[in-house]
């Protein structure tokens, strides 16, 4: 007999292409796709079961199907068609105690992944140049996804701690993006002129939603020789690239403004439904965030296809030309940032270069 999936999440478009690729798995038999709601998307072969993992229902679906491997995908940062921010919550944290205590009373499950996200770390003036998973946050995030990201993390490794016999993978994921990316970042990032802050130019890391389905895969399946997939893995391209190389590649100019300014503008945005700019993406566009993906490579033994550079060029040329052409803008950005502003980080460093940085040639926040 073959290995049964559950996969949650299945109704976004990351869920339904990891349902429809691991199904092409040779020791896999049966996927079970579940989500509170029918994806608009196909699923292949699999089992769609529409159940809200948020209810003690779960426990009866791992039962019934004799699950040995959950994939948890429905922690996320947007809601899903009308939702709003508290039912993304909800779904997050008490829909992941739910499912953990599902997984806690199945003598069948076997293996578990959950995805998460580098949000764990937060974004700080005092922040180290490189995240490892084992570097503690200088502040735990306060609210919004990052928080619940911390949460679910916390009572995932409350189960590992009560079912040893299970094997547990969480994957710390950097920014995903693609043409297919949905969230709050590639919503900023399609604004048609960027709001950044004045003297601020963040370190930014991107994990391309191809290699995001690739490392599920590995994660969710028998390590191979020399390998190990449990354990806490950050997951992201090689490489690093700045705010304003991001915005000139895009073709789309920035406004740089105060720090409360950026605050206030992030919540009219947010009221009017451009885009969920949280204070936590504010910090993340302030102070940046660099994680080292050493043991990505090393233990659990996933190299990503797409760099940083290569993700965010894949998501640019989706999202069609900007207000202005790359190479004026870069002109342009390159000639404001020669001039002197006294009193502004960053102010005549001649930061118009226009390279993928690797983050050990960057010991520092950009600015600080």
């Amino acid at each position: 007999m073959g290995k049964v999936v559950l996969v949650t999440g299945v109704a976004r478009q990351l869920g339904g292409r990891f349902v429809r690729r691991v199904q092409r798995e040779p020791d896999v038999d049966r996927v079970i796709a579940v989500d509170a709601v029918p994806p608009e998307h196909q699923l292949g072969g699999a089992e769609f079961l529409q159940a809200d993992i948020r209810q003690s229902t779960i426990a009866r679906v791992l039962a019934e199907h004799s699950v040995d491997t959950v994939v948890h995908m429905d922690v996320t940062g947007t809601p899903l068609g009308g939702g709003s921010r508290g039912s993304v919550k909800e779904t997050n944290v008490i829909g992941t105690m739910q499912l953990l205590g599902a997984c806690q009373k199945s003598p069948t499950v076997q293996r578990l992944v959950v995805k998460s996200s580098t949000n764990v770390y937060g974004s700080a003036p005092k922040d180290p140049a490189v995240f490892t998973e084992t570097t503690p946050p200088k502040s735990l995030p306060s609210g919004g996804f990052a928080k619940d990201a911390v949460e679910v993390e916390g009572y995932v490794r409350g189960f590992a701690r009560r079912r040893p016999d299970v094997a547990v993978c969480v994957l710390r994921f950097a920014n995903i993006l693609g043409p297919t990316a949905d969230s709050p970042l590639a919503d900023y990032f399609s604004l048609p002129v960027l709001p950044t802050v004045l003297g601020y130019d963040p370190r930014l890391q991107f994990v391309h939603e191809d290699d995001v389905i690739d490392v599920l895969r590995i994660a969710a399946r028998a390590p191979e020789r020399g390998t190990l997939n449990s354990g806490t893995f950050n997951i992201a391209g090689d490489g690093v690239l700045l705010l304003s190389q991001c915005s000139r590649r895009l073709g789309r100019p920035t406004v740089p403004v105060l720090l409360p300014a950026v605050t206030w503008a992030g919540s009219a945005l947010r009221t009017v439904g451009l885009t969920d700019f949280s204070p936590e993406q504010v910090r993340l566009l302030t102070h940046g965030r660099v994680v080292s993906t050493g043991q990505m490579r090393e233990t659990l033994g996933f190299r990503p296809k797409f760099s940083t550079a290569e993700t965010f060029a894949d998501f640019a040329r989706s999202r069609g030309p900007g207000l202005l052409p790359p190479e004026a803008l870069a002109s342009a950005v390159d000639r404001l940032a020669a001039l002197p502003f006294p009193g502004f980080p960053g102010g005549g460093r001649g930061a118009g270069t226009d390279g993928c940085h690797d983050a050990t040639q960057h010991p520092t926040q950009s600015a600080n």
